[in-house]
């Protein structure tokens, strides 16, 4: 008859280890007892036994019950424990392992899986590098209905844009996603309109030292001549801005010695003969009067060289004193002489507006 003690008369392990036991001399007597897992040894040391290692480290230095190889053990007709495989067996096993992913060693990842290699870049990390804030706030943006990509309206967030390819605006102006620059500097007189200077005078790239790119000037000052001159590396805007063909204007204000006539708007913007051809005027107007001295306002779309100094020559009325307010919707403000400044990404989408890009 089966003992139904429980165990309370001894620990699992020390009961199994016991050598004179009655619970184990009562095992014995009727079928033989399979140990519990906790009871079982997997020491496998010179004079090992069921009972634990004779000599040697411990079971545990030697992998055992701590995750070791597995190796056949014999009990001693109360059990045994598992088998470990044979090394032929794992060899075997590796080599149909090969055989059968031989043929599919190239994979195709879908577009989603972590470190796949996806087209484009997120559009909210294109505009934040544009400058447009932080990737949350580019990511309000979208969700504003404020930014287009190729004259679609972007609805969803992540959506990937190719930054040398597509075209990106936020509220209609044109996002510069490539690495431009775009600086205003307030030139002042006497400055030459040069990066580079061989006679060593005074010039525009002593301004923009240090910078991170080789920047260029957008036409021309008069040496004399002060005001609003743009830098950038953006070559096609560059060109736009002084071709004929976009008529982007420039403001100037001009020092005059008066009296002057009524009709000289008018003369101006019928045109002035000059030894190169007719310069005609966009806009002029009286900004200030202070006896005979006079500070006028003139626009025209032209770049010919000293063209609003000939045109009021040839008037009659030689220029004092030169300034540029304004090259198309970049204006001078209250930026002061020889300050270089960059240019906002609005001001930018305004340029390229201006020029169709």
């Amino acid at each position: 008859m089966r003992s139904s003690g429980s165990g309370k008369s001894g620990g699992g392990r020390g009961n199994y280890r016991g050598a004179g036991n009655n619970r184990d001399d009562k095992q014995g007597q009727g079928r033989p007892r399979k140990p519990r897992p906790e009871e079982r040894r997997y020491d496998v040391g010179p004079g090992a036994t069921q009972d634990g290692p004779k000599s040697g480290r411990g079971g545990a230095a030697r992998g055992g019950a701590k995750g070791g190889p597995k190796q056949s053990q014999q009990g001693d007709g109360r059990g045994r424990t598992a088998p470990g495989r044979s090394r032929e067996y794992e060899t075997r096993a590796e080599e149909r392992n090969r055989e059968r992913y031989a043929g599919k060693k190239d994979v195709n990842l879908p577009k989603t899986f972590p470190g796949a290699e996806q087209e484009g870049e997120r559009l909210q990390k294109v505009l934040a590098r544009a400058g447009y804030g932080s990737r949350r706030a580019c990511e309000e943006l979208i969700e504003q209905a404020r930014v287009e990509v190729n004259g679609e309206i972007v609805l969803e967030q992540g959506k990937r844009v190719d930054p040398e390819k597509d075209e990106v605006k936020v509220d209609g102006l044109t996002v510069a996603t490539q690495s431009y620059q775009f600086f205003s500097l307030n030139k002042p007189a006497g400055v030459v309109s040069t990066m580079e200077d061989p006679e060593g005078r005074q010039c525009l790239g002593d301004y923009v030292t240090n910078r991170e790119t080789r920047l260029f000037h957008v036409g021309r000052l008069d040496t004399e001549t002060e005001g609003v001159i743009l830098l950038t590396n953006h070559g096609e805007l560059a060109h736009r801005l002084t071709h004929p063909k976009y008529g982007v204007k420039k403001t100037y204000l001009a020092a005059i010695v008066g009296p002057i006539p009524r009709d000289l708007g008018k003369r101006l913007k019928d045109g002035i003969q000059l030894e190169d051809g007719y310069a005609r005027a966009d806009h002029f107007r009286v900004v200030e009067q202070t006896g005979k001295n006079y500070l006028v306002e003139v626009t025209l779309h032209e770049g010919r060289k000293h063209i609003v100094r000939r045109m009021l020559a040839e008037a009659g009325f030689p220029v004092e004193k030169l300034v540029r307010t304004s090259f198309g919707p970049i204006t001078l403000g209250d930026q002061k002489s020889g300050w270089l400044r960059r240019l906002s990404n609005t001001e930018v989408g305004m340029l390229m507006k201006e020029v169709d890009l």
